[in-house]
């Protein structure tokens, strides 16, 4: 759930900007040492040549279709595939490049694993997930692990139940691998945070370049899956939690519209703006994914809006020839910021009208005006929300004063590198029958959707509005906190609408998307058309876990000979 807002809407994002398992609290990037290790030693088995990072690894790469073919055909079986899953994280994420990147694994994964073979072999087949190993952000529940979202407070936090959507991938036959590292509290606790640490978890790395920041919050999620750690994750996000990671590790993301997948069993920021989503490899593993996570539930309202408009078959809207005749707007002033960035972005315009789109230069005539009633609206939302979840689950700190106080006790480690002035800023905060809250929970969705990207798709009958995603992926600094030039993706955040990220590139080899816009409900069609741009493009690129980057920028690939590396 990460709140990360375009440098050029100073002074709030000089606020929001820096919004951003086991213990290394003390180690500036390095892995944890502790907990992480015992809860993965039974599974850590010596891993063979095909788990070294260089490409080698037997499922690296490989799509969900491909492996249930594998299996379908006795190829494959999901136990054997788990155990792969397992042993390369050992090799890498342990070992090797040391990413960092899961903090915890199911020790019933390989149970899991022979119950879907069985099924299988007694000729039941749940779905495209069957067998399907997948990773979770530690901030959703599944049992019998832990649910910490990276603090030490909740380390020993075991929910009774499953998330409503880890219910949903496991009677879809999905494999739970292990749950993946995060920025700290979804990267709610301070305006100077690092993405991808928490005092649980320690730093994670970005895969591409070790040393650059795997963004957050969901930054466990993607460093993983680009590693091809599992064949898919799931993220979440609050704004820009689920783009932004997938697109610095080149990978699809999709952020759903608010209530299309159930917030029930996950740690919350916002009720107005939370939402999971999946983060994938390719377009159709990410569909296929949001199809299984789909569902109302009970537990949470919002998904009533869904009845009439979830589909539960994303992948069969998959069309290499949607973009023909499509209409799409241009979103121009979430550019700017980086001049490799917005070559790629250029040449990318060109193979959107190659392949039949019209485009349309827009803007959004109240960009960046909700800014400051959606910091009102997160501070009050997340003192409910998060005080209701640990008082419903029982967790061993019950609000949001005690983890308050949890932090300044054990402040060695816990705020070792930043503090948490957005927790104390959170508690200040009156309840949601507070005139303050109410004024601004309406004037953030009225400037950002229905005045915002609602009013700009109707003026100019879009199918979707396009922009860069995010900025290539910054240096890791536990010192300063995050570097971050720019985004695209903030008004489709703060709406509750849609948004899917696409590879469209690289910048001096560090990854770069395209982020697709649309209308509340609109999902299967920003998929058609990130499919369509996808297989035009086949921008992404498998990581080569290189140390750090090149000082001589011409050894390394880029946005080409015009382009120049202005920071990130």
């Amino acid at each position: 759930m990460r709140l990360y807002l375009p440098r050029v809407y100073l002074p709030l994002a000089a606020l929001l900007i820096g919004l951003t398992a086991c213990q290394r609290a003390t180690d500036d990037t390095g892995p944890s040492t502790t907990g992480t290790t015992a809860d993965r030693g039974e599974h850590a088995g010596a891993a063979g040549d095909d788990t070294r990072p260089t490409g080698d690894f037997a499922f690296g790469e490989v799509g969900i279709a491909e492996l249930q073919t594998r299996m379908g055909h006795g190829k494959l079986t999901s136990a054997t595939l788990t155990q792969a899953y397992l042993d390369r994280i050992a090799a890498i994420d342990d070992a090797g490049p040391m990413l960092n990147a899961v903090l915890e694994l199911n020790p019933e994964a390989l149970e899991e694993a022979a119950a879907r073979d069985a099924e299988r072999a007694a000729g039941r087949i749940r779905g495209p997930l069957h067998g399907i190993p997948v990773l979770l952000k530690d901030n959703i529940d599944a049992t019998p692990m832990v649910t910490s979202a990276g603090s030490n407070a909740l380390a020993e936090h075991r929910p009774r139940s499953d998330a409503f959507l880890v219910q949903r991938l496991r009677e879809a036959g999905a494999v739970i691998l292990g749950k993946t590292n995060l920025s700290e509290w979804a990267n709610f606790r301070s305006t100077r945070s690092s993405s991808g640490w928490s005092a649980r978890g320690g730093q994670t790395r970005n895969p591409y370049v070790l040393d650059r920041s795997p963004c957050g919050s969901s930054s466990g999620t993607g460093s993983a899956i680009a590693a091809s750690l599992a064949a898919a994750g799931v993220g979440t996000e609050t704004d820009g939690s689920i783009i932004c990671p997938s697109a610095v590790a080149g990978l699809v993301g999709i952020k759903p519209t608010v209530g299309l997948i159930s917030r029930g069993g996950i740690v919350p920021i916002s009720s107005s703006q939370d939402t999971a989503g999946p983060m994938a490899r390719t377009v159709a593993d990410a569909a296929v994914m949001l199809s299984a996570m789909v569902g109302r539930d009970e537990g949470d309202v919002r998904t009533a809006e869904s009845t009439g408009r979830a589909i539960f078959d994303y992948h069969a809207r998959l069309d290499a020839g949607s973009l023909l005749g499509a209409r799409i707007g241009v979103l121009r002033s979430a550019s700017g910021y980086h001049d490799g960035v917005d070559a790629v972005f250029e040449r990318n315009l060109e193979a959107l009208r190659k392949a039949g789109a019209e485009l349309v230069d827009v803007a959004i005539a109240t960009d960046g005006q909700w800014q400051e009633a959606e910091l009102v609206v997160l501070l009050h939302e997340f003192k409910h929300g998060v005080g209701r979840y640990l008082g419903n689950g029982q967790a061993p700190v019950r609000d949001l004063a005690g983890l308050i106080e949890y932090n300044r006790k054990h402040a060695d480690t816990e705020m070792a590198w930043f503090g948490q002035e957005l927790f104390e800023r959170a508690q200040s905060a009156g309840p949601l029958d507070d005139e303050a809250y109410i004024e601004a929970r309406i004037a953030a969705r009225r400037l950002a959707g229905a005045e915002g990207i609602d009013a700009t798709l109707a003026e100019h009958q879009l199918d979707a509005i396009i922009a860069p995603a995010v900025s290539p992926a910054w240096p890791i600094d536990l010192v300063n906190g995050d570097h971050f030039l720019g985004a695209g993706y903030g008004v489709a955040a703060v709406a509750g609408t849609p948004s899917v990220t696409v590879p469209m590139g690289d910048v001096h080899g560090l990854p770069v998307g395209i982020v697709f816009m649309g209308p509340a409900w609109s999902e299967a069609r920003l998929i058609g058309l990130a499919h369509a741009f996808e297989q035009q493009t086949r921008a992404r690129t498998a990581p080569r876990f290189l140390p750090t980057l090149p000082f001589d920028a011409g050894t390394a690939s880029g946005a080409g000979a015009d382009a120049k590396q202005t920071g990130g």
